[in-house]
């Protein structure tokens, strides 16, 4: 029997800086709740709005998989690997972050708001060699369908990381039905719905509801609205 954790969008920690409005899934800074810590290596799953002009200056992180999926406007990255790139929608960003690595984040536009997921993920093997990618997508092909983005292989399709992780996004018409089959045994799906409304195993989430499942090897996704939808099959067990 799948085992299931529902978090709807409004019981999310909320933190507005004036510069920075952030909605933390998982608890983060200031927000801390101890039934909301992780997802199995999920660990951070912030929702951010960046006001023009500014951002986050340069900080360390180590062992950890950090990824960033802008969903509207431009992020302009800069790191002491020597990484500097601008970061659109359409793009998904991953560094791993192994023995250290300082970066910057901020808004490359000094007017517009850019809006983005950042995801933190526990890595499977720690002190690795930091790492920087970026890529990017086509809409069209996530168009009525599940578009692998991220995966632990530098061989398969997406952004690879250290972790048994695969991460798809789709684009669903109203009433498009598909399902998703777990690429590794033991894992669970968390699903955030970016846009609209869509059923997943029979529940019902709305715009920014999180939803993961596990101890099951697939799940029935149907769009009840035209859906903006990103899963995250991510190992349960660290």
């Amino acid at each position: 029997m799948a085992q299931t954790i529902l978090h709807p969008a409004a019981t999310r920690g909320h933190a507005n800086h004036g510069w920075l409005n952030s909605y933390h899934t998982f608890s983060f800074a200031n927000y801390h709740n101890p039934a909301r810590m992780h997802f199995g290596a999920l660990r951070v799953l912030n929702d951010d709005t960046v006001a023009g002009g500014k951002g986050f200056g340069a900080h360390p992180h180590n062992n950890m998989e950090i990824i960033s999926i802008p969903l509207s406007g431009d992020l302009e990255h800069q790191d002491n690997m020597g990484n500097k790139a601008v970061i659109r929608q359409n793009d998904v960003q991953v560094m791993s972050a192994g023995t250290g690595v300082a970066h910057s984040e901020k808004n490359h536009s000094s007017t517009e708001q850019v809006k983005f997921l950042q995801i933190w993920l526990f890595p499977n093997e720690e002190n690795v060699k930091p790492r920087y990618d970026q890529q990017t997508f086509r809409p069209e092909d996530r168009h009525n369908r599940l578009q692998q983005v991220l995966s632990p292989s530098p061989d398969d399709a997406g952004v690879w990381i250290q972790q048994d992780a695969w991460f798809h996004l789709g684009s669903l018409d109203a009433g498009f039905a598909t399902e998703y089959q777990l690429k590794r045994p033991g894992n669970g799906v968390y699903a955030f719905v970016l846009e609209g409304d869509v059923t997943i195993d029979g529940q019902t989430l709305h715009r920014r509801d999180g939803f993961g499942i596990w101890e099951t090897d697939k799940l029935q996704i149907t769009a009840d609205s035209n859906a903006e939808l990103l899963l995250m099959e991510v190992p349960m067990e660290l």
